[in-house]
């Protein structure tokens, strides 16, 4: 016995609570996100996602918006609170050659965006998702702390170059699916698929799809083609449930969440079913505002994740984690691991929060500290 906890204890001093925490959704009571007091609500339908805009080391609030006779436009509200407390007044558009940058909308969808660098130069470009099925980036001609944008570029697969079209409702990330060291793009579409276009290196920092085709590969559900039951798949990828591999996370034209957990491999991801992520114990269903589309952030930067949903509304939707008291690594539980990361931070005082081993805040991991882990050992999530 006193091996096996050595052993233990060995591992977990190897790892970093990142890597041991398990992070499987646990969501709370369903909150709106505000601006002045108000609800925050775009014209048509909204898409959320968080980026630090504008450098100032707070994450700042991005939604797509448009769809249902309302041009594709992309609104920024600035965080003017802090990490813990993100606060938003007024909000304004992203910009492209001196004017609103603004595409065609294309029924329940405006414009879906996500923030990155494309070309690796330093600063952050726009991913953009269009009503009809093709994705476009928007390279940053200004600067990394105000950005402003070209008129964009179609994404091109193949050769001799198709553009990428994915039938309608494009939804992109860009994340590494094959864990090949290279980001490649993985997008929903109003079928219901998850298309996927894996970056073949031939233009090197720069992303390209040489040998893919304008549809994609599918993401496979039991050796079948993948679909999202009612459709409008709106694809999250990363590792939900602790297992190292990355996970799937989808919304859907009913307003749901489902979530398809990896029975592949991280480099091969393959799925078998789907469970319905739950708020407070009952799954989310954004009754009489349908169209799903999540973004899985760190909202009050806590360590936990967080998800927003952006739905026909036009508001954005917050579920937040609830946490364990004690619960080091995030996990939503209080054992062994969290003793493990106490004891490499005892009696610290200048670590900052310590990897979050100063459970009680004043600055010192101490007896206090192991009182309140043990308080709450194996306790759970009640």
């Amino acid at each position: 016995m006193k091996l096996m906890l050595l052993m233990l204890t060995v591992s977990a001093l190897m790892l970093t609570p990142q890597q041991l925490s398990a992070s499987v959704l646990n969501l709370g009571a369903e909150e709106l996100v505000q601006a002045k007091g108000s609800d925050i609500q775009v014209a048509g339908y909204s898409v959320p996602c968080l980026a630090d805009w504008n450098n100032d080391g707070l994450a700042d609030l991005v939604i797509g918006e448009g769809g249902s006779g309302s041009s594709g436009k992309v609104c920024i509200y600035l965080n003017g609170g802090t990490s813990a407390d993100p606060q938003f007044a007024d909000h304004f558009y992203a910009q492209s050659k001196g004017a609103d940058l603004t595409v065609p909308a294309s029924g329940c969808l405006g414009c879906f965006p996500r923030v990155l660098d494309w070309n690796a130069d330093g600063r952050k470009d726009l991913l953009v998702g269009l009503g009809d099925g093709t994705v476009k980036i928007y390279l940053n001609t200004g600067t990394d702390e105000n950005p402003t944008f070209d008129s964009g570029t179609n994404i091109l697969v193949n050769v001799p170059g198709a553009t990428l079209n994915v039938g309608a409702r494009a939804t992109p990330t860009f994340v590494d699916w094959n864990s090949d060291g290279m980001n490649d793009l993985v997008v929903g579409g109003l079928d219901g698929k998850i298309h996927i276009y894996l970056n073949c290196g031939c233009a090197w920092p720069i992303p390209a799809f040489y040998y893919a085709v304008p549809l994609g590969d599918f993401a496979k559900e039991n050796d079948q083609d993948l679909v999202v039951p009612s459709a409008r798949s709106s694809p999250v990828v990363l590792d939900l449930d602790g297992d190292g591999k990355k996970d799937l996370l989808t919304g859907n034209t009913e307003g749901e969440l489902l979530l398809y957990c990896n029975v592949g491999t991280n480099a091969e991801p393959k799925f078998s079913g789907y469970s319905l992520v739950e708020s407070n114990g009952v799954p989310i269903n954004l009754a009489g505002t349908p169209r799903s589309r999540p973004f899985v952030c760190d909202w009050t930067g806590d360590g936990y994740l967080d998800v927003l949903v952006g739905a026909g509304d036009g508001k954005v939707h917050l579920y937040q984690s609830k946490g364990q008291a004690g619960d080091i690594d995030k996990d939503y539980d209080v054992d062994f691991i969290d003793f493990a990361w106490l004891s490499i931070f005892w009696q610290k005082t200048s670590c900052g929060k310590c990897a979050g081993a100063d459970l009680t805040g004043d600055g010192k991991v101490d007896i206090g500290d192991l009182a309140e882990l043990a308080a709450n050992w194996l306790a759970g999530i009640e």
